[in-house]
């Protein structure tokens, strides 16, 4: 097994985005029957819930493959690491609406976002309306 070069940097599982053909349809779907409590939506895109802690599912209508961000302290630095530990940089840095992102693949092809939250976390109110950012994590709201 080759030498870990530094300590673990991915924090949890910020969210999956799943793409949907109708963000409705799939409202009904994960929200209605499946339970999951709607947090934050665009028109384009919505957040929901996965169970207590604060990873999402997130429903777009972006023509994208489904897509797995790891939330981790820096963007940058923690793409530096998975490159330097056998992982490959695809593409980055970008911005995201909470921070910066880099798309990064695994020796076995499995692409993944790194992504920080270094503008902070998205600020709603109670109908999941986005106000903005909040420096506190969703946990501690």
């Amino acid at each position: 097994m080759a030498e870990i070069k530094t300590s673990p940097q991915i924090k949890q599982i910020d969210c999956i985005r799943i793409r949907v053909a109708d963000l409705e349809k799939g409202l009904s779907f994960y929200r209605d029957r499946l339970g999951l409590q709607l947090v934050w939506h665009t028109e384009g895109a919505v957040g929901l819930r996965l169970g207590d802690s604060g990873a999402e599912i997130v429903l777009t209508l972006e023509n994208i493959p489904m897509e797995v961000d790891l939330l981790v302290e820096s963007a940058e630095s923690s793409a530096v690491w998975f490159a330097e530990n056998g992982g490959k940089i695809i593409l980055g840095p970008f911005e995201t609406p909470i921070g910066n992102g880099y798309l990064v693949e695994d020796p076995w092809k499995n692409q993944f976002v790194l992504l920080d939250a270094a503008k902070g976390f998205l600020k709603t109110d109670a109908e999941g309306n986005i106000l903005g950012n909040m420096t506190v994590a969703p946990d501690d709201k």
